[in-house]
């Protein structure tokens, strides 16, 4: 276990699938912990500096993804979609 500091560029929170990739980085895992100024939150938005909790050795310059899993995207684009409709 260690700890992967990250600037957020999309909402995460707690209990969200990642994948960390570098050079020689390549993981899957689920958020279980994160700070931010040393304090504990569920959820970071774009723009917050966080500690990650991570399950293997990363380095400076991984990047890391949040997996959105494909009925997810059906609902957000449905949620999307409806909530573009003018009501009459």
């Amino acid at each position: 276990m260690g700890v992967a500091v990250v600037e957020v560029k999309e909402k995460i929170k707690i209990g969200d699938k990642i994948h960390i990739k570098g050079a020689t980085t390549d993981f899957v895992q689920e958020v279980k912990s994160m700070q931010i100024n040393h304090k504990p939150v569920k959820e970071a938005k774009p723009g917050d500096d966080i500690g990650l909790l991570v399950e293997d050795r990363v380095r400076e310059g991984d990047i890391v993804y949040k997996i959105v899993e494909e009925e997810e995207k059906k609902e957000e684009k449905k949620e999307v979609k409806k909530r573009g409709r003018k009501k009459k």
